[in-house]
C-alpha cells in the first residue's frame, strides 16, 4: 500500500485530503507543521507528501528542502497544496523540487490527476 504524509496546519484540510487519499488506496498520516513532518519522514519516508506552503515554524519550501536531504527524501513525491495561485509561487515550488502543485480548494478529481501526473497512481 502506498503511503502519504499530509502536512497542513488546518485540521479540516488534513481530514479532507485524508478522505480523498484513503479513497485512492493510500495509508495516510497527518501532521500540522514542518518540524513534525521531518520527524515523521525520519521514522518512515512516505511515497507522497502533501505539503501546505504557509505553516507555523517552517514554510513548506523550507520543510521540503530538509525532507529532500533525508535518506530516501529525493524519492518521495512532494505535492504542494496551497491557496497561493500566482505563477511565481508555482514556479518557486517546482524549481525548489516539488513534483506537483494543487491550489485550494481542491477535489478528488484534481488530487487524482496530480497523483497520476506525478507518477504515483
Amino acid at each position: 500500500m502506498k503511503t502519504c504524509l499530509i502536512v497542513d496546519d488546518s485540521r479540516v484540510v488534513r481530514k479532507l485530503a485524508r478522505l480523498m487519499l484513503e479513497g485512492l488506496g493510500f495509508d495516510c498520516r497527518e501532521v500540522d507543521d514542518g518540524p513534525q513532518a521531518i520527524d515523521a519522514c525520519r521514522e518512515s519516508m512516505p511515497d507522497v507528501v502533501f505539503m501546505d506552503w504557509n505553516m507555523p515554524l517552517s514554510t513548506g519550501i523550507e520543510t521540503m528542502h530538509k525532507l529532500r536531504a533525508l535518506p530516501g527524501g529525493p524519492a518521495a513525491k512532494v505535492i504542494f497544496c496551497t491557496v497561493y495561485n500566482e505563477m511565481n509561487y508555482i514556479r518557486e515550488a517546482l524549481d525548489a523540487g516539488a513534483d506537483e502543485y494543487i491550489m485550494k480548494p481542491f477535489d478528488a478529481d484534481i488530487v487524482t490527476s496530480k497523483l497520476q501526473i506525478a507518477g504515483v497512481l
